[in-house]
């Protein structure tokens, strides 16, 4: 398998605030529509044409290695990198710079992405004989802004200013986390200073070095949505998400023994589930392996082994 470019794919992070999920799951693995979230990030770079793929693990990173193993049988290529300390996005990225040796594709591990139209990132990429390609949306809700980063570009459309989680907000344009670098990101990266406030090597800084050293950095607008599964609510809203946009009004893995599929309303089951009695199932996720055993309607909700949440 050979391409131009490497893919990239952190997944080491505990993902604490997905308790209890983070008991049992590395936040990669967690299902989206019966389908680990990594296999959806492969699965876009594989459309791409982007075959060789490096993962990034820690937490829980054998359950990732055992679950993807080297990739076969989804036409691609995995290697993995154990990452031993947590210490920033920049700090991750900048460990695997002994193992990539061309522009690189990265895509942070605990985001689900919508982007049919990534292969533009790579037009952009190559046309504009630029060093890095960040992927943006146009975003109408000022506060995902605050949460993610801004961008500012100047009047030639190269990115001028990158902004971590900004107060104010200047425009509508989005930072989201998937990128396209050169290896002149590792450079900046070995310059970045740890931040003040979360006391960590943070992305946005070694692009802004990339940029103050007069390397070209463009914006491509390929994201239609993307959501950060940081806490439960967001793994349910991402699965009633993508079942809509799937066009389904439920989904129903293999193995499930239910007393009436027609009770399963706008929700997801797992494979090898039970359902012991006559119940109604509503805009409610239910992982693989569980015992249903409530008595009443299950509403706004995820089921896992012997845990239900209330979303």
């Amino acid at each position: 398998m050979t391409s131009k470019y490497t893919g990239v794919i952190l997944a080491g992070g505990k993902g604490s605030r997905m308790y209890p999920f983070s008991e049992d799951f590395p936040k990669p693995l967690l299902p989206i529509c019966n389908l680990p979230l990594i296999e959806h990030q492969i699965k876009l770079m594989q459309k791409v044409g982007v075959k060789e793929i490096i993962v990034l693990i820690g937490y829980y990173g054998s359950k990732i290695v055992n679950h993807l193993g080297r990739g076969k049988d989804l036409g691609v290529n995995i290697k993995y990198v154990e990452q031993k300390d947590t210490l920033g996005i920049a700090h991750a990225v900048g460990t695997l710079e002994d193992h990539i040796k061309k522009p690189f594709l990265l895509f942070l591990g605990d985001i689900f992405f919508i982007a049919d139209e990534l292969s533009e990132m790579f037009s952009v990429f190559e046309k504009g004989k630029v060093n890095a390609v960040l992927a943006t949306k146009i975003e109408k809700d000022k506060s995902a802004i605050k949460r993610n980063f801004a961008i500012i570009e100047n009047e030639q459309g190269l990115v001028e200013r990158v902004i971590e989680k900004p107060r104010y907000i200047v425009n509508n344009l989005k930072g989201c986390g998937l990128y396209l670098f050169d290896q002149h990101i590792f450079d900046s990266i070995r310059r970045t200073p740890r931040t003040a406030m979360r006391d960590e090597y943070e992305l946005t800084d070694s692009i802004q070095i990339l940029i103050n050293d007069g390397f070209k950095v463009k914006t491509c607008t390929v994201v239609e949505q993307d959501i950060n599964l940081t806490y439960p609510v967001d793994l349910l809203k991402v699965n009633l998400m993508e079942l809509k946009r799937l066009k389904k009004t439920s989904l129903v893995g293999k193995k499930v023994v239910i007393p009436d599929k027609k009770k399963v309303i706008n929700s997801i089951i797992g494979d090898d589930v039970l359902v012991e009695n006559d119940i109604k199932i509503e805009n409610t996720v239910i992982f693989s392996d569980t015992v249903v055993n409530q008595t009443k309607t299950i509403k706004n909700s995820i089921l896992l082994f012997n845990k239900m949440i209330s979303c």
